[in-house]
């Protein structure tokens, strides 16, 4: 992941998801090519340095018997952001199980997923809230 093109041209580094894909770990530098006007993080570097996670990491877990959509986001700012920001993602096995369990029935279901954005004093520049749309794919006869 660290060569596709959005996030090599952003400057994020991925530098962990788990083999169960169920934490992640990614870094955004501060560098010219990501800075806004005021010489802060650009928001939409801090917002693409979270995209992929939560959809991909549910999506492994609970199989290709489901469709999972990113159907939402929302960003918080928080604070100005200056310098190697993080976001650390996870998911739990109580939030996949009520994920299988709600969507068993083949209705869609809608489920948020928050992941923080912290400097490199541990303070939160950011907030992300996921939305994921998750069906049970319908068998065709």
């Amino acid at each position: 992941m660290n060569i596709w093109p959005p996030f090599l041209g952003a400057g994020i580094t991925v530098e962990y998801i788990a083999k169960d894909f169920r934490q992640a770990k990614v870094r955004l530098k501060h560098g010219l090519l990501n800075r806004n006007i005021v010489g802060v993080h650009f928001g939409g570097s801090l917002f693409a340095m979270t995209d992929p996670f939560f959809m991909m990491m549910v999506s492994q877990n609970i199989g290709k018997s489901y469709i999972v959509w990113d159907q939402a986001a929302k960003i918080e700012f928080l604070k100005p952001g200056k310098g190697k920001v993080h976001a650390n993602f996870e998911i739990t096995q109580e939030q996949l199980d009520e994920i299988i369990s709600a969507a068993e029935p083949g209705d869609k279901i809608l489920r948020d997923f928050v992941a923080d954005i912290k400097d490199h004093e541990g303070d939160v520049v950011a907030r992300i809230t996921k939305t994921l749309y998750i069906r049970k794919k319908i068998k065709k006869n």
